[in-house]
């Protein structure tokens, strides 16, 4: 099982707006950052958005900011609404397997993925956020000048 890289960007985009959360973000600059194109990162962003992750200043000097503070922003909250966990077709709204109705492998799944995000839920954002990470992160509004 994977994430996909769409639910990965989210929680870069995240983690980035937490470590720099005393001022808006833009998707420019978090793409530029990870070095991620610009036009997906806008997709992620409006899924954030939608999902109540992300808040979304419009119009001039605008950008983005966590919708709540990092320990109120639960991993697994984010990874389901980000992650279309579909494991197998007959877990899908599609499904035409044979064996269905019979099959037990839809039941072992749903309590792997049940696992999966009991773990998660135990996370918050808070949890991601280490010195090593924000030292890499961080944008400084006014430059550090340093004297002779």
């Amino acid at each position: 099982m994977y994430l996909t890289q769409h639910t990965d960007y989210g929680l870069r985009v995240l983690i980035y707006a937490a470590i720099n959360d005393d001022m808006l973000v833009n998707i420019g600059t978090i793409a530029e950052t990870y070095g991620i194109s610009k036009s997906h990162l806008m997709k992620v962003v409006t899924s954030l958005v939608k999902g109540g992750f992300l808040h979304s200043v419009r119009g001039k000097g605008g950008g983005l900011r966590l919708a709540a503070p990092p320990d109120c922003i639960n991993i697994g909250a984010v990874v389901r609404h980000l992650e279309p966990m579909q494991l197998v077709e007959c877990m899908g709204p599609n499904n035409e397997c044979l064996i269905t109705p019979s099959c037990r492998l839809t039941g072992i799944l749903s309590g792997a993925i049940k696992s999966f995000f009991t773990y998660l839920d135990g996370f918050t954002l808070q949890d991601l956020l280490d010195k090593p990470t924000y030292d890499l992160l961080y944008e400084p509004k006014i430059p550090i000048v340093t004297k002779n």
